[in-house]
């Protein structure tokens, strides 16, 4: 019996758990308990976290994340580039630009705050990264989980499992980040600015936009086009208006299943000997400068376009300029209604929201094109 007993422990997983695995199991429990307990981005972080735990069982005792293995297989879907445009065709229908639309002066917002990529892309080509490896590390200043994703795999996909989870754990900390820097750089009068309803947008524009945005897309940043044309061709989807069932199964059945396997492919990345290592604790230090800087270069155009402009811009949208979308929007309207309970700005909130997708997938095309 003892034979027997000693024979069940050693093909077992005991034995072979590293102190590194044990900390790395915390690292999943804390993110179970900010989705679950705290509501905290829980359809993405709950696989993730699950991921994490397989993947620190000794894989070679489950075969789980070896050639032929389940992981193995699903990150296939990963490292092929697959999954991530996918998911932006399922974001493209659920998503309504007609609020980019109706004031588009609002774009210029989306786009200045993906400047916290490029800040944060100089900034750890000076802490030692390379191109490709600063490029991925400064794409989590977009906050745009997905984008950050299919670069990593294109550029360095040793680092996926850290820029993932830092990109996508900023991305559900906004509610409380958010607050604290657009208070600190806006003035309580400024956050109390009043917008002027947005204008009504045809039917036709909404249509034609996808097909615009794809071809321009194309022409200007080809490299950006398999993030952008599946976008944009879940957006035509819901804005042809007959085709109800292709819009349910991109944003329902398609978005869903894809998100699952992604979130747990990018868990599953996470072994301890790749993510316990200095290098990680520096891209989460930089993934939150390169979010900060996001936010404030939204916050700061917004200011400089009210000196030139007749009807103000709440600087609080210009913090939605990150790609968060709509989470940032809401946020930027909470802080509005504290100020004033009958300010609402959600809608143009929503404008540099939208537009901030479209900014950091462009963002990505330009590294894809400039960085070889």
């Amino acid at each position: 019996m003892l034979e027997g007993l000693k024979n069940f422990a050693q093909q077992s997983a005991f034995t072979s758990i590293t102190f590194g695995n044990l900390v790395m199991y915390l690292v999943a429990a804390l993110l179970l308990y900010v989705s679950i307990k705290k509501d905290a981005e829980p359809l993405l972080l709950i696989p993730i976290a699950f991921g994490i735990i397989i993947a620190n069982i000794p894989p070679h005792l489950t075969g789980i994340l070896d050639e032929g293995g389940l992981i193995w297989y699903l990150k296939k879907g990963v490292s092929s580039g697959i999954f991530p445009p996918l998911i932006f065709l399922g974001i493209g229908a659920l998503t309504d630009f007609s609020f980019m639309l109706s004031y588009p002066v609002t774009i210029f917002l989306g786009g200045a705050a993906q400047i916290g990529i490029f800040v944060s892309f100089i900034l750890a080509k000076a802490f030692g990264f390379d191109l490709k490896q600063a490029a991925s590390i400064g794409i989590i200043g977009g906050a745009d989980g997905p984008t950050a994703i299919y670069l990593t795999t294109k550029f360095a996909p040793d680092l996926l499992s850290a820029i993932a989870i830092a990109a996508y754990s900023y991305i559900a900390l906004i509610p409380i980040m958010q607050p604290v820097v657009v208070k600190l750089l806006t003035t309580k009068k400024e956050r109390m600015i009043r917008m002027s309803p947005p204008r009504r947008v045809t039917r036709l524009e909404r249509i034609a936009f996808p097909v615009i945005v794809t071809i321009v897309a194309a022409i200007v940043v080809p490299q950006a086009l398999p993030l952008i044309g599946m976008l944009m061709l879940g957006n035509l989807f819901r804005e042809a208006g007959n085709v109800k069932r292709l819009v349910e199964g991109a944003s329902r059945f398609i978005l869903d299943s894809v998100t699952i396997i992604l979130m747990l492919c990018v868990g599953a990345s996470a072994r301890a000997e790749l993510f316990l290592r200095p290098q990680s604790l520096t891209i989460f230090g930089m993934g939150a400068f390169a979010f900060i800087c996001s936010m404030v270069g939204g916050v700061f155009f917004a200011k400089f376009m009210n000196l030139f402009l007749k009807n103000k811009i709440n600087p609080l949208i210009g913090a939605a300029g990150v790609s968060a979308v709509p989470m940032s929007a809401r946020v930027s309207q909470k802080i509005a209604s504290e100020e004033d309970p009958t300010n609402f700005i959600l809608m143009h909130a929503m404008s540099p929201n939208v537009a901030g997708v479209i900014g950091s997938a462009v963002a990505a095309g330009v590294f894809l094109s400039l960085i070889k």
